[in-house]
């Protein structure tokens, strides 16, 4: 028992993003080198992400890499690695781009999954606010006084 089993992916995307391509095309570049490197030690899996010899990267190395990694940036929270695909639609949001290409990018099949990835942010709230006062600008007219 134990040991490695690869299973089909659970999402039914569309593959990822075109600007995404060039960069997983380096990163097959660079495991080129890597197995080049490796000799006869490499133990290619056909991985996008692995170890210098081709093994599945050990999830206790991942998670002390991904520690590193919320150190460096300064990252108060201890965030779990899925909590970064929350903040990623939540920014996407906020940055104005349309909650179907934020489904797409996660790779969601489902509108309601993308749903409770985004969080509401004040800086959501007041552009919202901003907008709807935008809009109704030429509907309200400001009460004047009269007198009798």
């Amino acid at each position: 028992m134990g040991g490695w089993a690869f299973v089909k992916p659970k999402g039914k995307g569309k593959g990822r993003p075109p600007p995404l391509i060039p960069l997983l095309k380096l990163q097959r570049e660079a495991q080129r080198a890597e197995e080049k490197a490796a000799g006869k030690k490499w133990r290619g899996m056909d991985l996008v992400w692995c170890r210098l010899d081709g093994s599945p990267i050990v999830p206790g190395d991942d998670w002390d890499e991904w520690k590193e990694l919320l150190k460096a940036a300064r990252v108060g929270k201890d965030a779990r690695v899925h909590d970064a695909r929350h903040t990623a639609a939540t920014l996407l949001l906020e940055q104005g781009v349309d909650i179907s290409v934020v489904q797409e990018i996660l790779g969601h099949s489902q509108l309601t999954t993308i749903k409770r990835y985004t969080h509401v942010t004040s800086k959501l709230a007041s552009e919202a606010a901003a907008r709807m006062g935008r809009a109704l600008r030429g509907w309200l007219r400001p009460a004047t006084a009269t007198r009798r």
